[in-house]
């Protein structure tokens, strides 16, 4: 833009020789206007002409809420112009005429009118308008706060958002979810069919697009007025993708500890990784103790749904050999303890698992020290208590640290190995640490005693169980035979009583031996017991069975 602006002046009023000019500096840029011409629309330059008739107004008029794109509207106004009023320039224009009283009481249709008319039925029905309106009020905020714009642009966003969650877009679980299947996408936000019936090209503006003097108070009231938590987290989340984590600007401390306070502590109501994301880029910046507080407790709510990389803190003022923040992961893990409510031991399980896959991540740096890898350990033991878990993992995280600090000396070794719970190890595990040349040579023979107490158990288990098998077999047994000595006795009794009947009626039977076979000797044959009435040792078949 040129560094001298003149309003071009109307050609149906041609101006007086007489008339005095006064000129506007407004960001470097000058501007004169008819003195006349614009004491007509503005009140405030028609009395400051009466009290400084000969003098330069211009130092007057130096706190004047302007840029030089809307102020030149206004000095296009005053000769007489028409001006187009947009979503970019409507308050800036409002905050001016406001300045200058270019109201209804000093010259009919005057500005502040045609402004806050545009204002309040273009800009507020409309989710888009309003938010680019807000976003124009950076430059003119102390004068648009107090004509009451700001506000009625927050209301209206709010507002809008009640009726409508989907406007601050996508819930959290589609953002974050690695799923492709058709259902999750169909839940992706869309226009509604009325909205699309008159713009086929709708899309909603995006909150993140507005300052955070203006972001947070929206938020934070549509906090208060209960919107669905899921969707303010899925704004919280583009917003913090916008200004922290892809910035690296000054502001942004103000940034993470502004969205700090507005985070929902509901658990599961963001993802893991963001809130690790929040807690790294806090520690980064030096955000306050409270910030990140706050930060950990969340997490420490839903530690079981991390992985590995998100334990990755940096450390304040990392010198090299103080690469990750311990005492962060330490209290996480406390908070963690002191809030799960989980069913069962899943979730300690989970923990357990990922202190030891990040325990044996951070062995392979060669400038971790030894303290460090002892505190790490024995949190990773710490998780494991009460859990059924072996100590493999802790077996594997020293075995790379052994690997990697190969200068240890023999008693640094022994004492590194204190965090190995030898008797949790399993067989696989004993058998590698056997022939381990890394490990010490005391640890070593403590293993392999262990490993020989554990197979003579072992042996020792199954003999038992062999015996008390083979007893209850000899039982079994006896009760057959029982059973079985028992059956002939019955059986031997019935056929003596048919042989006494047959006898009897040997006379009148002649004919018997042509006859169908009785159903007496039907059932024996069923029995296994196939006797004559010569042959009274009935044969019933019995059981193999191993003898003593």
């Amino acid at each position: 833009m040129a560094s001298r602006h003149s309003i071009e002046r109307p050609t149906w009023r041609p101006k007086s020789k007489l008339s005095p000019e006064v000129q506007f500096h407004i960001r470097g840029v000058q501007f004169t206007l008819d003195v006349e011409l614009a004491a007509t629309k503005s009140a405030k330059l028609a009395k400051l002409l009466k009290e400084y008739p000969q003098n330069d107004l211009s130092h007057l008029l130096r706190d004047i809420p302007a840029d030089p794109e809307s102020f030149e509207l206004v000095g296009r106004f005053c000769h007489g112009y028409d001006i187009k009023l947009s979503n970019e320039n409507v308050v800036q224009v409002a905050c001016i005429a406001h300045y200058l009283g270019m109201t209804e009481n000093h010259c009919p249709n005057n500005l502040l009118n045609k402004a806050l008319y545009f204002f309040e039925h273009q800009i507020l029905p409309n989710w888009n308008n309003s938010i680019k309106a807000l976003n124009s009020a950076e430059i003119v905020l102390e004068h648009a706060v107090k004509l009451g714009l700001v506000d009625a642009c927050i209301e209206s966003i709010v507002v809008k958002v009640q009726e409508d969650p989907r406007l601050l877009g996508e819930p959290i679980k589609n953002l974050s979810s690695d799923d492709d299947d058709s259902d999750e996408r169909d839940n992706v936000y869309r226009p509604n069919t009325r909205r699309r019936l008159f713009d086929l090209e709708w899309k909603p503006e995006d909150l993140k697009a507005l300052s955070l003097r203006f972001y947070e108070p929206a938020i934070h009231e549509m906090i208060q007025r209960k919107v669905p938590q899921e969707y303010v987290a899925s704004s919280l989340c583009q917003y913090a993708k916008k200004w922290v984590f892809e910035k690296e600007e000054d502001g942004e401390k103000e940034i993470v500890e502004s969205l700090e306070r507005l985070l929902p502590h509901q658990k599961g109501i963001f993802p893991c990784k963001f809130l690790f994301e929040m807690l790294k880029s806090a520690v980064s910046l030096h955000a306050s103790i409270h910030c990140k507080n706050g930060l950990e407790i969340r997490i420490g709510k839903q530690l079981d749904q991390a992985n590995v990389k998100d334990l990755f803190i940096p450390s304040p003022g990392y010198t090299g050999d103080e690469q990750y923040d311990i005492e962060s992961i330490r209290r996480i893990l406390k908070n963690f303890y002191s809030n799960y409510t989980g069913p069962d031991a899943s979730g300690f399980i989970k923990v357990a698992e990922l202190v030891d896959n990040f325990l044996a991540e951070v062995a392979s740096d060669r400038d971790l020290k030894m303290s460090t890898f002892l505190s790490l350990a024995d949190m990773s033991i710490a998780v494991s208590e009460g859990t059924d878990r072996s100590s493999d993992g802790v077996y594997r995280a020293i075995d790379i640290y052994l690997d990697k600090h190969r200068h240890l000396t023999e008693s640094e070794r022994e004492k590194l190995c204190r965090v190995l719970d030898c008797n949790k190890m399993s067989v696989e595990a004993r058998e590698h640490a056997a022939q381990n040349e890394r490990l010490p040579l005391r640890v070593v023979v403590q293993i392999l005693f262990i490993g020989q107490l554990q197979l003579r158990e072992t042996i020792t288990n199954e003999v038992q169980g062999s015996d008390d098998r083979l007893l209850k077999s000899e039982e079994d047994e006896e009760e057959t035979r029982a059973e079985m000595e028992k059956m002939e006795s019955k059986v031997l009794e019935l056929e003596r009583d048919c042989q006494l009947m047959r006898e009897i009626q040997r006379g009148s039977c002649a004919n018997v031996k042509r006859q169908k076979p009785s159903l007496w000797r039907e059932m024996k044959r069923k029995l296994g017991c196939m006797t004559t009435m010569h042959d009274h040792n009935c044969h019933v078949k019995k059981k193999k069975v191993h003898p003593r």
